[in-house]
């Protein structure tokens, strides 16, 4: 790849666009947003369904723009659970139902629903007591989702539920009935992604399309105007979802440069289409999907034009080679998300996608290839070859899940340490650019030392976080020391430890727990523990506990009254209502934990938990 592709002006302008959203833009409804009509009891709105619905066990739910609420006109979002009713993708219906805020909860770590949705710009539920279909759907959309879910039928008529839901994620992104084991085989083999429609699936279906007509002499550019098309009809089939339509966009720009007579490259079409979403779709920049598809898009453009492999090579080794590549690239490029977001980081990744990928395009093929030939009652000629490759599928993603290391469990990075990755990754990817390297490589050097070095300088992660869910309480602490204690185990320990992996951290120095009233939420369970403190058994108030660099006084309950009061708990009764709180001191600075965590003071500031939220207490 040409350096002077980087000096494209539209790049920079994306570049400067993701800033300013990433730093400034936080979704927000607009002032004809369905959300202002939360205070109605009961309403009855019109909107047109704009995805395809997902089973849940009480509902079919969807997302639906809205254009009127109780005949007055309105604007936004909602987000649909119909009893009783299954909504069909762009039909218009009236929904009568009572208006509610996402459910919830912002703990530290852990998914948040409403947060979610919020990227999706819905800020309102609505549960219905009464739907119908007030205008159906264009005719092909009706014909596309009924595709769709011929398709969908086929598969789970003639596989079992497992085998089914993979054919389905492989082929539509669509993955149904798959077992918790089962899906977290595909996360820790790394195969996870194949299970959603993406990017790749669109070069597939293009490449056959070419491939197909070639085959029938067809012009060159009728050629690409017939598999543009066709890759249309499927990115809508499958639910035209952001790494499907960064996909098209990247196509439909290169055949545009191709009958403009110029080289546009897939390069300018992934920037091309990533301007276009997130000018259209802001709070995109915010999704992980469309972070982990454009980042892994970028990394495999990047590495498998400058990293030329050499051509007296055989065939079969280039391909392997090349999907290797590809495999490495999108691991390193994607390593701070898989961090960040999921905690984990798989190891066997690298080996089990140069087997899972080629076997998944087959498998998209073979899957596709059977349905057609069951619309002629000839669905027996594939059955058998499609079954025996969907269980080998299955059997290697359990296989390469199988090994004890294949998933380790990873903290969350700080931003500087994801700049200065990045900084030296950009550098290694154009490292076959002799003279660009050159160039770039004090500029990279001075991201890659200076970016961790004004995080460490110029902001500390000495924190006090209080966790609520349901009144039930804990505390996180960063100390200026640098240990990481836990206070209280009410909370889930799975919570508890994404609570510590946010905080960047794989262990805690040491869990201190309030009262001596035993608890099942045994958080060593989940991630390592250096020390636990148990109140009037290993401690008492009035005793002094040393953890590393902090110093941790033991005292009496704090307790703070409705009317905002505090109070100390003094004396032992021997009842399970007795407890301590912890006054910590560490690099020169004093925090005390309030009982059961209810509350932090630090010198003169003092932070109260909140109900299902994450209230921070800097130090």
């Amino acid at each position: 790849m040409h350096p002077d592709i980087y000096k494209r002006p539209l790049l920079f302008c994306l570049a400067a666009l993701i800033i300013l959203l990433a730093c400034f833009y936080s979704p927000a409804p607009s002032k004809r947003d369905v959300f202002h009509s939360l205070d109605k009891k009961t309403v009855t709105l019109t909107g047109r369904a704009e995805g395809f619905a997902v089973s849940k066990k009480k509902s079919k739910n969807v997302i639906v723009k809205v254009f009127s609420v109780d005949g007055e006109p309105a604007d936004g979002y909602v987000y649909a659970r119909l009893r009783d009713f299954e909504p069909e993708w762009k039909d218009t219906l009236e929904i009568t139902g009572r208006l509610q805020k996402p459910y919830g909860i912002d703990l530290l770590g852990n998914f948040d629903w409403s947060r979610y949705l919020a990227h999706k710009n819905v800020f309102t539920e609505i549960k219905s007591s009464d739907v119908r279909v007030i205008q159906p759907a264009a005719w092909p959309f009706r014909a596309v989702r009924a595709v769709r879910a011929d398709i969908l039928r086929v598969f789970n008529r003639a596989f079992e539920p497992e085998l089914a839901g993979i054919a389905g994620g492989v082929l539509l992104g669509e993955r149904g009935e798959l077992s918790p084991s089962l899906y977290t085989a595909f996360q820790d083999s790394g195969a996870i992604h194949l299970l959603v429609a993406s990017g790749g699936n669109v070069g597939f279906v293009t490449l056959v399309t070419v491939a197909f007509c070639s085959l029938f002499g067809v012009g060159r550019k009728r050629t690409l105007l017939i598999a543009l098309a066709v890759a249309g009809v499927y990115t809508l089939i499958a639910g035209a979802d952001a790494p499907l339509v960064r996909a098209y966009f990247m196509a439909a720009c290169a055949c545009a440069g191709y009958f403009l007579g110029r080289n546009s490259g897939v390069f300018q079409g992934l920037i091309v289409s990533c301007f276009i979403i997130l000018c259209f779709h802001p709070a995109s920049v915010f999704e992980t999907g469309f972070q982990m598809s454009f980042l892994a898009t970028f990394a495999i453009i990047v590495c498998l034009n400058n990293f030329t492999l050499p051509a007296k090579w055989p065939a079969w080794v280039r391909f392997f080679a090349q999907i290797f590549l590809a495999t490495l690239s999108t691991q390193l490029v994607l390593l701070p998300v898989f961090t960040n977001v999921f905690y984990k980081v798989s190891l066997t990744g690298l080996v089990s996608n140069m087997i899972l990928v080629p076997m998944a395009s087959l498998l998209m093929g073979l899957s596709f290839a059977y349905y057609v030939l069951t619309l002629v009652h000839a669905g027996f000629l594939l059955y058998w070859p499609a079954l025996w490759c969907l269980e080998g599928f299955k059997a290697l993603v359990e296989f390469f899940a199988s090994f004890r290391f294949s998933a380790l469990p990873a903290a969350a990075w700080s931003t500087g340490a994801m700049v200065s990755f990045y900084a030296a990754l950009f550098w290694l990817f154009n490292l076959p650019l002799k003279n660009f390297a050159r160039k770039t490589f004090i500029p990279c050097l001075l991201l890659v030392v200076g970016a961790p070095l004004a995080q460490a300088v110029f902001f500390s992660p000495a924190r006090v976080y209080l966790l609520n869910e349901w009144n039930k309480n804990a505390a996180v602490v960063r100390t200026p020391a640098g240990e990481t204690l836990v206070l209280g185990d009410a909370l889930e320990p799975e919570k508890l430890s994404a609570a510590l992996y946010k905080t960047g951290v794989t262990k805690a120095d040491a869990v201190l727990l309030f009262s001596e009233k035993k608890s099942k939420n045994d958080l060593s369970q989940v991630v390592p523990v250096e020390r636990t403190v148990r109140p009037f058994a290993d401690v008492w108030p009035g005793d002094e506990l040393v953890i590393g660099g902090t110093r941790v006084r033991v005292v009496w309950g704090r307790h703070q009254t409705r009317e905002g009061r505090f109070w100390t708990n003094r004396g032992y009764s021997g009842s399970d209502k007795d407890d301590v709180s912890y006054c910590l001191q560490s690099g020169g600075k004093e925090m005390c934990i309030g009982a059961h965590a209810r509350f932090a003071q630090a010198g003169e500031k003092t932070v109260f938990n909140i109900r299902n939220k994450t209230a921070v207490l800097k130090i």
